[in-house]
């Protein structure tokens, strides 16, 4: 069937191709999964299938940049294995998913990378591609990271500055992490919040009674992650490595970000459309079910201003991706939270909305046009993750990964109508415009009109290449323009002072350099120093103090008092 599928020629007559950076009227051939012509008047073979785009846009499939598919995530299993997660992605306008392998604490990447592609291969409707979760840090971690990069197709990893024991990385490894991933040529990925800080604010919170959904947002306010951003920032940029920040959820980290690039950092970052949309007051709901449902971390944020405010740096270039951050759960599994907020499972459902939603509260409201919505639903990734412009654009050469979009059309989000696992949906009863009428994957037409025909397992793996020249290219130059050299000078040729053995002499270990030694050992320099060390009391409980010498007087007559003489009024 999908081989079929793959050699069909198909022609998209009549609509608006729109890449990121400009939109024109144009036809688009494919054939052998691959976009032939794109322009007016073409001259194809005959037997294609024609599709009328008429009023409608066709745009690059969209590029999820993180989901979590059939894995296990704080002791519950996530209710999207890859078939569902990829079908959802694909009935939505998204044609290519990222997903994590993320390892236990001290195991292989490695080992975890071939259990994802096992699963993946097996079941995948779309292309995919994997980053790799780095949750501890030793020689054994860098050698897994060179080899996968080098053997197995892997250009990104993701690390933790939260979840302490579980996956939190220390300041001195991250930065031997991002050290290692510019010598490799892999992007950085990093979630930033202060883990350390995270963990007492929520032994505080559970220590005053507070163990509902609240406690997360009031455990992990946003100055933990705008401090963690910049740390992160920092750390990059003392590795020279670009770094790429995710799940951007606040508005002091979204300026600290844009603070980062008006100063000229590498830096990248990407938001979730829950955070795009949403606001925290959704974890003060008065049914403990509802309010769970929205658990994710970094939390949605109380201040009703941050999801437009983060649209718009989506819309401004500051934040340069959109993901889904797909990680459903059911109601029952977040009851493993009931009486403990630190026990919900994080991770909220997304990939099949993910591109109406931003299409309604981006495009529509005006906050974004429809090429800066292509940048950062696909153009940018690719850009990002070395896949362009095999992905991300409409040109002929490129993978056969379009969507027909109907800008006009509306539907209505709903629980009882998705794929995608879970039972709760974040935006039901939403209404969007921008509806994906037909989807082409690799040349494959997969759906149309919501009707999904695509095979289980038919997707592929995409294997990715190093050093994308969109983070690398000015890094590599900066490298060569500034090069850290020494001074060349004549060397010091007058005395050097003696250092004396100060430690040995501190913990009173015997004489140095022929000193005397005294009692307890300690040399007569540091006995008779002029002043008197008010630490050591000349106090003694054995019966003889260090007076005895001095001869006792029976009586003293005070002269002066403090205070001064009394006068005769006594």
């Amino acid at each position: 069937m999908s081989a079929n599928m793959g050699s069909m020629r198909i022609l998209i007559k009549g609509g608006k191709v729109v890449n990121d950076d400009v939109t024109q009227e144009a036809d688009v051939y494919i054939e052998n999964g691959i976009i032939q012509q794109v322009g007016k008047e073409l001259m194809i073979p005959g037997g294609a299938k024609v599709i009328d785009a008429s009023g409608k846009l066709v745009m690059p499939g969209g590029i999820d940049t993180c989901v979590h598919l059939q894995q296990t995530f704080m002791n519950a299993s996530i209710q999207d294995d890859f078939y569902s997660g990829t079908k959802a992605a694909l009935m939505g306008g998204t044609t290519m998913v990222l997903a994590l392998a993320l390892p236990e604490q001290h195991c292989s990447l490695l080992d975890a990378y071939e259990q994802c592609r096992a699963l993946a291969d097996a079941k995948a409707c779309c292309d995919y591609a994997l980053h790799v979760g780095v949750t501890w840090w030793g020689p054994k971690v860098r050698n897994e990271m060179e080899t996968l990069v080098r053997e197995h197709g892997v250009n990104s990893f993701q690390m933790y500055m939260a979840y302490k024991d579980m996956m939190m990385l220390r300041d001195s490894e991250l930065y031997q992490t991002l050290q290692t991933c510019k010598d490799i040529g892999a992007i950085a990925r990093v979630h930033a919040e202060n883990g350390e800080l995270v963990a007492e604010s929520a032994k505080e919170a559970l220590d005053l009674g507070i163990s509902g959904p609240e406690g997360i947002e009031i455990s992990r306010p946003e100055e933990l992650e705008s401090e963690a951003t910049h740390r992160a920032v920092t750390i990059a940029n003392r590795a020279r490595c670009p770094i790429y920040l995710v799940n951007v959820s606040s508005m002091s980290a979204g300026d600290m970000i844009a603070a980062a690039k008006m100063q000229g950092k590498v830096v990248h970052a990407e938001t979730t459309v829950a955070h795009a949309v949403l606001n925290g007051m959704q974890y003060y709901h008065q049914d403990w079910s509802h309010a769970a449902a929205h658990v994710i971390v970094p939390p949605l944020r109380l201040d009703p201003n941050t999801p437009g405010y983060l649209m718009g740096l989506l819309g401004n270039d500051t934040l340069s991706v959109v993901a889904s951050e797909h990680r459903p759960f059911s109601i029952k599994q977040r009851a493993l939270g009931k009486e403990d907020f630190t026990k919900i499972p994080h991770g909220v459902p997304g990939v099949q909305d993910r591109m109406s939603v931003i299409w309604e509260r981006g495009v529509v409201t005006g906050k974004m046009d429809e090429n800066r919505f292509v940048a950062v639903t696909s153009s940018n990734a690719a850009k990002i993750y070395n896949l362009y412009p095999r992905k991300g654009r409409i040109i002929p050469g490129a993978d056969a990964d379009v969507v027909v979009w109907d800008p006009d059309a509306t539907r209505t989000i709903s629980v009882s109508t998705q794929v995608q696992g879970g039972d709760f949906n974040l935006y039901e009863g939403q209404r969007c415009h921008g509806v994906p009428l037909v989807t082409i994957s690799r040349g494959r037409l997969v759906c149309e009109n919501g009707v999904f025909m695509c095979a289980e397992g038919s997707g592929k793996f995409y294997p990715q290449r190093t050093f994308p020249d969109y983070l690398y290219k000015k890094m590599v130059q900066r490298e060569k323009a500034q090069v850290y050299k020494g001074v060349a000078r004549d060397p010091y040729s007058g005395d050097v002072a003696k250092v004396a053995n100060t430690m040995k002499k501190e913990l009173g270990l015997g004489p140095i350099d022929g000193e005397t030694p005294t009692k307890g050992g300690l040399s007569a320099s540091r006995v008779h120093q002029g002043v008197r060390d008010l630490h050591e009391s000349s106090f003694s409980l054995s019966g003889s103090q260090v007076d005895d010498h001095i001869p006792k007087r029976s009586s003293a007559r005070i002269l002066a008092p403090p205070g001064g003489r009394s006068s005769g009024i006594w």
